[in-house]
């Protein structure tokens, strides 16, 4: 008999492989929306006349959208309909990139950046609902799909936005991803399975409660905040290298292009891809050997990346290395989590991003701040450095003959 502090799972529906490539493709288009400025804060900054000191705010103010979308949106899933939640979700992130690529002045701009953000955690939501849907045999392999799809988003969104912005004008970029954004909300509103009707009895958790059950997961469930450990320190690794590794390559003795350093972006999907195999070996029960093995190879990708500037092969080896072991962490992470309590999932999701969020910032703050004490050579010493923590944390938390 469910207790009151739970919700009643609703019957599973099949998921086929064309609905979890649905998931994969829309989950990178909308987490692609907190990246598509990076490049152009050049461009804005002159057209809005918003000064190089204080341009950082537009990309400020997505993350800070992001995080708060993710403490406080992405546990509805765990109350409401995911499919009409998520439909909603992609429908209003449509209308507030139209308002980005269409905005007159600063503050419109800033205020519809900020609800971009905002609204981009439906990539969580769509995970979360992904997870739900997939049979307890197959969920490693659907979450390791899915998690391709989000970061290839990542990694490509800087290259396609440089690339579109040169040969259509900024405001070209997020008017584009909103019709694409259409699309994708046409087709998941068409494909995503209805709730079946909860019964009667089913208890209902209040917003607030359902706020306070994320923290409390924490707590609860020592599993979820070793993980929870795990993706803050390897996405400090993960932002260590791509927060950074423009300046090098745009500096001499290289002086690399924007189209050419964002080229790089594609050693890194190439990793990111070659990760989903790690979903079918945590369905093998293999999830703590592949944590562990992921976590040397991120801590060796460092020595390849500390070449950059004598070999682009180095650099691009070194990518791909720490993206295939990032990914492989990151897909373990979520499969095992969703195990834990599936009536809680989309709480659960909320609250592991929320650390994935402090490790972006920490490793971007960071990197940026040492490259200019220190120059590149320092920056990779950090980047080893989280990843060793990592490797650290996991050879204490794994005891023999059992799986965390």
């Amino acid at each position: 008999m469910a207790t009151c502090n739970q919700i009643v799972p609703l019957p599973r529906p099949a998921l086929s492989w064309r609905t979890t490539l649905l998931f994969a493709v829309a989950s990178g288009v909308a987490v692609s929306n907190i990246y598509l400025a990076q490049p152009l804060l050049a461009t804005l900054s002159h057209d809005f006349g918003i000064s190089a000191a204080t341009v950082g705010a537009v990309v400020t103010l997505t993350q800070v959208g992001y995080g708060l979308g993710l403490f406080f949106l992405v546990p509805l899933g765990d109350l409401v309909d995911r499919r009409r939640l998520v439909v909603t979700q992609m429908v209003l992130l449509v209308a507030t990139l139209a308002a980005v690529g269409t905005a007159a002045s600063a503050p419109i701009l800033l205020t519809a950046l900020a609800a971009t953000g905002f609204l981009a955690v439906v990539t969580q939501s769509l995970m979360a609902f992904a997870a739900s849907l997939a049979e307890p045999v197959r969920r490693g392999r659907v979450v390791g799909v899915v998690t391709s799809g989000i970061v290839t988003g990542i990694l490509l969104a800087r290259t396609v936005s440089g690339a579109l912005a040169d040969l259509a004008g900024w405001r070209a970029v997020y008017l584009c991803s909103a019709a694409l954004t259409l699309l994708l909300t046409l087709a998941l509103h068409r494909v995503l399975p209805r709730a079946a009707k909860e019964p009667a009895a089913a208890p209902r958790l209040a917003y607030g409660a359902l706020l306070r059950s994320t923290l409390a997961l924490f707590a609860e469930e020592r599993v979820f905040r070793i993980r929870a450990l795990f993706a803050l320190l390897i996405f400090a690794a993960f932002s260590t290298l791509w927060s950074c590794v423009a300046l090098p390559l745009s500096e001499p003795p290289l002086s690399l292009s924007h189209t050419a350093i964002g080229a790089f972006g594609l050693a890194g999907a190439a990793g990111a891809l070659a990760a989903a195999p790690a979903g079918r070996l945590h369905d093998r029960g293999l999830g703590a050997r592949t944590t562990g093995i992921a976590f040397v190879l991120l801590v060796a990708s460092w020595l390849p990346l500390a070449l950059t500037r004598q070999s682009l092969w180095a650099l691009a080896i070194g990518a791909v290395l720490l993206d295939l072991a990032v990914q492989a962490v990151h897909v373990t992470n979520q499969s095992m989590i969703f195990a834990l309590r599936p009536d809680a999932g989309s709480r659960l999701m909320a609250g592991y991003m929320i650390f994935y969020s402090i490790g972006s910032a920490v490793g971007g703050l960071a990197s940026t701040a040492v490259y200019a004490l220190a120059g590149w050579g320092t920056v990779c010493v950090l980047g080893a450095a989280f990843s060793a923590l990592g490797l650290l944390l996991w050879a204490v938390t794994t005891p023999r003959r059992v799986t965390v």
